[in-house]
């Protein structure tokens, strides 16, 4: 079992973040995004899309988000303007917890993401830390259910662990 990394970031009064931490599992899944599509999809994280990370500061209030890297490398601020960058590599995955900001901060040419979202969670919306927006995003974050399996590891996975 993969030991992630974890980190936590507190509400800045724009983002609401969460008390869950974001999860960084380094070299957990094959640098192929078909492959990662097959991993998410057997643990229950139906993949959702193909792309990079929005080079503004976004989250998700309704949903938590599995960032599987593919293909190249990305620096992604994460946690809002207050918070941490973190470079993620091709076999690494992120598992961002409703509410926790997300930015690129610059990436390489090849990058691609498999970007997926739990069974259990409806379509995620997309915020960007609007002040008159906080108190509704931090109760919609409050109401989003866990995730039942690890989108990398299953039932057996970090992250029934460290979220529960």
């Amino acid at each position: 079992m993969a030991e992630p990394l974890t980190f936590t970031f507190d509400d800045d009064g724009t983002i609401p973040n969460s008390r869950l931490p974001l999860l960084v599992y380094r070299g957990v899944v094959p640098a192929d995004p078909s492959a990662i599509e097959r991993v998410f999809a057997a643990n229950r994280w139906p993949p959702a899309w193909r792309n990079g990370v929005h080079p503004f500061h976004h989250f998700h209030s309704t949903a938590h988000e599995a960032l599987g890297v593919a293909r190249g490398e990305v620096s992604v601020l994460f946690g809002g303007p207050g918070g941490r960058v973190l470079t993620v590599r091709a076999g690494d995955v992120v598992v961002v917890p409703a509410g926790v900001a997300h930015c690129n901060q610059g990436q390489s040419n090849d990058l691609l993401i498999v970007g997926a979202y739990p069974d259990n969670a409806p379509n995620p919306d997309l915020r960007r830390g609007k002040a008159a927006e906080h108190d509704a995003a931090a109760r919609a974050v409050g109401e989003v259910p866990l995730p039942p399996v690890d989108p990398v590891e299953g039932v057996d996975g970090a992250l029934p662990k460290l979220w529960g």
